[in-house]
């Protein structure tokens, strides 16, 4: 009985590492470095510097270290985060001192106090946070989750300082210019 058990996981065991090298083996090609996502490679301004001229004409962008891509010509590279590695336009951000992560603490430990919407320029509501200990402690966890997911931001406009590999949110929006395709049921 032992015997088979054993001889029944060395065959699991066995079907396991061929499924394993089969998918090592069938990977799917490098996609292009114009299609690596955000993340997998650190912008660079033409000064050096992270995220730097934006909007005046491609940015070089430095895939980081150990991503394989094919470059404009189709050749397979492989990049250790220091060769250029194509040119990409980066939209700009408008910021203006407002941090994510000063706002999310804040809002998650004086939010009763409404020190979030005194920081992010909302004096009328935090004001009125702070009279009603923030709206009894509802009011305190709505705005962390608004100010989490960054539906509420500073005042002005801007957008929020997030380093680069944080959470940052791209709002889709729809309009009349929206091209909405019919979705067909089967």
């Amino acid at each position: 009985m032992a015997a088979r058990s054993g001889a029944a996981e060395a065959l699991v065991l066995l079907l396991l590492w061929f499924a394993a090298l089969e998918g090592a083996a069938g990977s799917e090609p490098p996609l292009k470095c114009e299609e690596l996502r955000l993340g997998q490679y650190p912008d660079r301004g033409r000064d050096g510097v992270g995220g730097g001229c934006c909007g005046d004409g491609p940015v070089q962008c430095l895939p980081a270290p150990n991503i394989t891509c094919r470059d404009h010509l189709g050749i397979e590279k492989f990049f250790t985060g220091k060769e250029v590695g194509f040119y990409k336009p980066i939209e700009c951000r408008n910021v203006n001192g407002y941090s994510y992560k000063v706002a999310v603490a804040l809002s998650l430990f004086l939010g009763w106090l409404g020190a979030d919407r005194f920081y992010l320029g909302y004096p009328a509501l935090g004001l009125l946070k702070f009279c009603t200990v923030g709206f009894c402690g509802i009011g305190s966890l709505i705005d962390f989750i608004l100010i989490s997911m960054q539906i509420v931001g500073p005042s002005d406009g801007s957008s929020y300082i997030i380093d680069y590999y944080g959470a940052r949110l791209t709002r889709l929006t729809i309009t009349n210019a929206t091209f909405r395709k019919m979705q067909t049921y089967p």
